[in-house]
């Protein structure tokens, strides 16, 4: 369905995209994440032909962005960030305006519009001016105008930014109810509304793919680790010292910073961490002896596997927004 073929693209001296490639088959929701300025609306802007790649191709089909941009726009559905929209329209004035500039026919506009009204849920916001909608109801009319032309493919960047958790989670639904009819990417920050939504996850940062393939396996495979979450009771300043001089250990992080408190019946600091080791060999048997070799109490002991944001953190690093 769609193919990124060594895409590059170039803002003057910064390189944007560097040579990157992907496959999206049909029916997929793909997550596109990556930290500001890794190139995610840039891919977005060539892959819907509002800009040309220095290098490279996108093929929709059998449709590339050079020779045939006007027929893959007709086959995508495109939701920009911030949502733009006309706030002095209402809402049916607003979809049969850009049902028209789809160029769709005439006698089957009402038809679309009736069949967007009740797929976004729009039925009691019909008749109100968009700028008296509110930030989930004009997401809502976005998705909409995106769709009116019954696009193979829906392209989302940020769809559920700076939306309330009701809102969030209405949006949520709808997105995973168009993804059994349609091919969705979604380029986003909120990593929770990846893993509520998206088949597969690809992740870019300063203009690379870092990690590309369904979550579960890219959590499986992550570094190859073993996660064990600690909540101890314990009378060190040295805790944490003492659990990395332990043989087999990879690393150890803290979940927060310790903390001083009355806690069965002692003034001892509460360490609440991480102990990551290798799948290799399961140390958590030497890890409680050791705890209790110590007298430390021990409130909470639990496998854990690495999140998104885990995976994502590690992956990436902070950049400025170029793109």
């Amino acid at each position: 369905m769609i193919q990124v073929q060594n895409l590059t693209k170039d803002y003057g001296q910064l390189r944007a995209l560097d040579n990157i490639s992907f496959t999206i088959p049909k029916g997929e929701i793909v997550g596109f994440l990556g930290p500001n300025g890794a190139g995610k609306t840039t891919t977005l802007k060539i892959m819907t032909c509002f800009m040309p790649p220095n290098s490279g191709n996108i093929y929709i089909d059998d449709l590339n962005i050079y020779q045939n941009s006007i027929q893959i726009r007709k086959k995508i559905g495109y939701l920009p960030e911030g949502c733009p929209l006309y706030g002095e329209m209402n809402v049916i004035d607003f979809l049969k305006f850009v049902a028209e500039l789809r160029d769709i026919q005439k006698n089957i506009i009402n038809k679309r519009i009736k069949e967007m009204i009740q797929t976004c849920g729009l039925k009691d916001v019909v008749h109100q001016e968009i700028g008296e909608l509110s930030k989930g109801f004009r997401q809502r009319v976005g998705l909409a105008g995106a769709m009116i032309h019954n696009p193979e493919i829906l392209i989302l960047d940020e769809p559920t930014s700076g939306l309330d958790p009701n809102q969030i989670a209405e949006i949520r639904e709808l997105i995973k109810r168009l993804g059994k009819e349609k091919t969705v990417l979604i380029s986003t920050h909120i990593l929770r509304e990846v893993e509520a939504t998206c088949d597969r996850v690809i992740i870019i940062d300063k203009g690379k793919i870092v990690a590309d393939g369904p979550l579960t396996e890219i959590q499986n495979s992550f570094h190859n680790q073993n996660r064990v979450y600690f909540e101890i009771q314990a009378d060190t300043k040295m805790l944490i010292e003492e659990f990395e001089s332990l043989p087999d250990i990879d690393n150890v992080q803290l979940y927060e910073q310790p903390a001083r408190q009355a806690l069965a019946g002692g003034e001892d600091s509460l360490y609440k961490f991480y102990v990551n080791f290798s799948k290799d060999k399961d140390i958590r048997p030497d890890l409680y002896n050791f705890i209790k070799s110590k007298e430390w109490i021990l409130f909470e002991m639990r496998a854990e596997q690495y999140s998104l944001e885990d995976i994502f953190r590690q992956l990436t690093e902070k950049g400025e927004e170029t793109n």
